[in-house]
């Protein structure tokens, strides 16, 4: 595999302005992931938005930028016109897309996400945990992966809920955000419609399972912190102010 990691970053958000250019420990946060998603050593790491601010920000630090439309309904979309732009000889054939709002992602959660696309058959790879709070098994803003054991720490995943689910005895899985995917199933994923149960559950990997691509997901230590309000950023500028605060 050739991956490129790519973040996609825009400011728009109404819990924490500015987000991605908020301070964390002396650097905007989007730095902070971009550090982070070259600490996991897969590939060339690009951050992909539609602000030069951002770009600034990322370029000022090292690293490399790339302006996308601003009218992008997702991420998928926006990393989809970056590969283009950066990639147009086609010759990374795996993309990662890492949140911009992950800054203490472990740099092995961010390389875990890649490893079911050594199996041909599977389309996108992800990453999830296991459930350790009874309020997280109940909360519908934590997204659950219903899926089949294949050992090793992998699974192939049936389907992506709000819900509690599966019923029964047995762990429950917290779905985290990152994708790896090939490049021809993310130029079909952006082809296509938004789906039915995509639209029910809010769940845009849902679009993918519902136009039968294959989505397996590997078990990994840790669920990252998503940065969405100031609570959250305080949160991330304690962990990161720590004793070794990310393992490579």
């Amino acid at each position: 595999m050739r991956p490129l990691v790519l973040v996609p970053s825009r400011l728009a958000s109404t819990r924490l302005p500015r987000k991605p250019l908020a301070d964390l420990c002396g650097e905007p946060m989007i730095v902070a992931v971009w550090r982070r998603a070259v600490e996991a050593d897969v590939g060339p790491v690009w951050v992909a938005t539609d602000t030069p601010a951002i770009a600034e920000a990322v370029r000022a630090a090292g690293g490399q930028a790339v302006m996308t439309r601003e009218d992008h309904p997702s991420g998928s979309d926006r990393i989809h016109e970056a590969l283009g732009r950066i990639d147009p000889d086609r010759r990374s054939d795996v993309v990662i897309n890492l949140q911009g709002d992950l800054p203490t992602v472990r740099p092995e959660t961010v390389r875990a996400t890649a490893l079911p696309l050594a199996d041909a058959e599977v389309a996108i790879g992800t990453a999830v945990a296991p459930i350790r709070r009874e309020e997280e098994r109940l909360a519908p803003s934590v997204v659950k992966m219903v899926g089949s054991p294949l050992g090793e720490g992998r699974f192939r995943a049936l389907y992506f809920t709000r819900a509690t689910a599966p019923w029964g005895e047995g762990p429950l899985y917290h779905h985290i955000g990152l994708y790896a995917w090939r490049r021809a199933a993310l130029e079909r994923f952006v082809s296509l419609p938004p789906s039915y149960l995509e639209g029910r559950e809010k769940l845009e990997q849902l679009r993918a399972m519902e136009a039968g691509m294959r989505i397996d997901a590997m078990e990994v230590g840790e669920v990252p912190l998503g940065v969405d309000t100031p609570e959250d950023l305080e949160q991330a500028r304690r962990i990161l102010a720590g004793p070794s605060p990310v393992r490579a």
